[in-house]
């Protein structure tokens, strides 16, 4: 008898290559598109035929099944998405952090909410068109997650959440392909989505504006987001910025000041509205503590291990030693100090291919 796999079809060439190579390797194939945002809450481009989740997406995703043949719906996930992705994305903006929205809606969203209806309508497996790979480990008894074949697209460090369930579910069938192999591979099966631009933005800011976001978001709160001081390290006030939420660790353009030569934020406090700036040296730490820490590799971090650390998605990675401190947090120490570490970011860690575990980056350690 068949299986019956579930892809999650977000309009883009990725997921459709996806779901045409598991019908074509004899799966019983069902399309599931999911809607993730009210077009007119959120503002900005919404037009953007390149967006995630678009309604020019949700068509895209539409268009393909039927051109393969197999059932498509659409879900509507907008109440979920709002309570775990946008309003913890505001709110860790807010914080003075700077979060990575794809890693939760990853967890919340894909692997726990879409999963669970995937499984609800009968489906066996869930697939998506991440560039990663999942593995069995008889030794370990566990399902491990490894990078990509193309290094440059790889996306195990948005995966880092996953639970051993939901690897045991999850087929990610480009996860031995290239880029340039998916593209080939859509247009010759003349696929609409083969030519379809990556998306670059966060979904539901379309217009790549965090600025206007984060203002219309939060106009009826009592959040101050506005004017505030720009602090140079020896307590001198060098201009003013537009709201703490709208900066970030290493940002060094658009800080609106002129002092001579090159500054970068080094510290954000939303306590007091101000942000702290200084020289590039400054930005140098010599590690990070982490929470909401899952480990994927084996069941239990009970001892330091050494490590190749991802500090954010284009983050080609540093040595460095994991030191457990607890079960939900860790510490991270690098060889050599290691440039702009963003609280809010996911730190990944990795041993070759393999990711052993991941969290969120808590604190720097100086």
């Amino acid at each position: 008898m068949k299986r019956k796999v579930a892809v999650a079809m977000s309009g883009g060439v990725d997921s459709s290559v996806a779901a045409v190579v598991l019908k074509e390797e004899g799966y019983e194939v069902i399309g599931l598109t999911m809607k993730l945002w009210e077009y007119e809450d959120l503002g900005g481009n919404v037009e953007n035929e390149s967006s995630c989740c678009s309604l020019e997406s949700i068509d895209n995703a539409r268009y393909v099944c039927s051109q393969i043949g197999i059932p498509h719906y659409t879900l509507d996930f907008t109440d979920i998405f709002e309570r775990y992705v946008i309003n913890n994305f505001v709110e860790e903006y807010l914080n003075g952090r700077t979060p990575n929205p794809c890693v939760l809606c990853n967890i919340k969203i894909k692997w726990e909410a879409l999963l669970k209806k995937a499984l609800e309508i009968g489906a066996d497996y869930f697939s998506t068109g991440h560039y990663a790979r999942i593995e069995f480990d008889k030794r370990s008894n566990r399902y491990l997650l490894k990078k990509g074949k193309d290094a440059k697209k790889d996306q195990s460090y948005v995966l880092w959440g996953l639970s051993q369930s939901a690897l045991s579910r999850t087929i990610l069938p480009i996860g031995e392909m290239t880029k340039p192999e998916v593209r080939e591979y859509a247009g010759s099966r003349n696929l609409k989505t083969s030519k379809v631009r990556e998306s670059q933005e966060i979904c539901f800011i379309p217009d790549d504006d965090y600025h206007r976001f984060l203002n219309e978001w939060t106009k009826d709160s009592e959040i101050n987001v506005g004017e505030g001081e720009i602090v140079a390290k020896d307590g001198s006030v060098l201009g003013l910025h537009k709201g703490y939420p709208f900066y970030t660790i290493g940002q060094r353009k658009k800080l609106g000041i002129a002092v001579g030569k090159p500054v970068y934020v080094t510290d954000i406090e939303p306590n007091t509205n101000r942000i702290f700036v200084g020289d590039e040296e400054d930005l140098y730490d010599i590690g990070l503590t982490a929470d909401n820490i899952n480990i994927i590799a084996f069941k239990k971090l009970d001892k330091p291990i050494n490590v190749t650390t991802k500090i954010r998605y284009n983050d080609s990675g540093a040595s460095s030693a994991v030191y457990p401190i607890d079960d939900n947090t860790v510490k991270i120490i690098f060889d050599s100090p290691k440039k702009s570490i963003t609280p809010g970011q996911s730190a990944v860690f990795y041993k070759g291919d393999k990711v052993i575990g991941g969290g969120v980056i808590k604190k720097r350690i100086t």
